[in-house]
């Protein structure tokens, strides 16, 4: 009589121990693939969303590709026009034989009209009038026909940046090619926050430096070890930091002075980095940009397929 409780809780047990197994051997739903697949698609949308906004902001009146003249001023009088004896030559239809002069005192400058110059900003005629360099934030913006041109200051020399709204960089606008999207390439970096003070020395495309602020670097791990990259912030009161970075494809795959990449100001002691949001910096599509380029500390021997590649209709720089 006492056996029978002990043979009916080893046939609860047996039948305890089938129920497991059978459930062990039964198919798991694809919960890992189910996430990767809906991460994969919300970043696709989210990236294409980005380079329809970039593709937007190139092709507009104000965007990289309507760049068609940098000229350095000096200080006194600057001529300015179509004609080869002006100290600032352009060949445009658009432009007068003489337009007028940019007169440097310093770091002012004044544009003073010649007579039937066609200049005008805001749609009325110019005369005289001092202008604001790209740096105040609010440039003075003359025009001549399908020409805009103002004043752009650069480690502090001044210069004279021509847009042409016509320019066929802009009307042959070839498009932009990418790596493959991939949520690989979105890192949770760690982010080393540097004293108040610290700062980068930056060299750009023509040789002139500047300091800027590095509130720290973003720290990642790729193919087993560390990768390293600093930031900068360009404005005080960004809510984004900037970082310039040269990787294994630079040259190759990518334009060989480097791409650029923003990422939110981390609040924490980590930030999501998107390299598939990294893209050419203007001087890759266009030889009139001043780009700043990586320094050396952010050039990098790994491989970044994420991305922007380089632009086929762009110029060729020996970079």
């Amino acid at each position: 009589m006492t056996a029978q409780p002990h043979a009916g809780r080893a046939r609860e047990v047996l039948t305890i121990l089938s129920l497991l197994a059978l459930a062990a051997l039964a198919p798991q739903p694809p919960v890992r693939a189910s996430d990767d697949a809906a991460a994969l698609g919300a970043e696709r949308t989210a990236v294409e969303a980005w380079r329809t906004k970039r593709r937007d902001s190139l092709t507009s009146d104000t965007g990289w590709l309507t760049l068609s003249g940098l000229f350095w001023l000096k200080q006194g009088d600057n001529s300015f026009g179509r004609g080869s004896g002006n100290a600032l030559s352009l060949d445009n239809p658009a432009l007068a034989d003489t337009a007028g002069s940019f007169v440097v005192s310093g770091q002012q400058v004044r544009f003073i009209a010649r007579p039937e110059g066609g200049v005008t900003h805001d749609g009325h005629p110019v005369t005289a009038l001092d202008l604001a360099p790209d740096t105040s934030g609010h440039p003075t913006v003359l025009e001549s026909g399908s020409l805009r041109f103002y004043v752009i200051e650069r480690a502090a020399n001044l210069g004279v940046r021509v847009r042409d709204l016509n320019n066929p960089h802009r009307t042959g606008f070839r498009g932009l090619e990418y790596f493959p999207v991939s949520t690989d390439w979105v890192v949770n970096a760690r982010f080393e926050r540097y004293p108040a003070a610290h700062t980068v020395r930056i060299m750009n495309i023509l040789g002139m430096e500047v300091d800027m602020q590095s509130p720290g670097a973003v720290v990642f791990t790729r193919d087993g070890r560390e990768w390293r990259l600093d930031t900068v912030l360009e404005e005080p009161g960004d809510t984004e930091l900037f970082i310039m970075f040269a990787d294994g494809t630079s040259g190759h795959d990518t334009y060989g002075g480097g791409r650029f990449l923003y990422i939110p100001i981390p609040h924490g002691s980590t930030v999501a980095v998107d390299f598939n949001k990294a893209y050419n910096p203007p001087c890759a599509l266009n030889e009139f940009a001043t780009c700043p380029l990586p320094p050396p500390q952010n050039r990098l021997q790994l491989r970044i397929t994420a991305g922007e590649k380089k632009y086929a209709g762009g110029p060729e720089h020996h970079l």
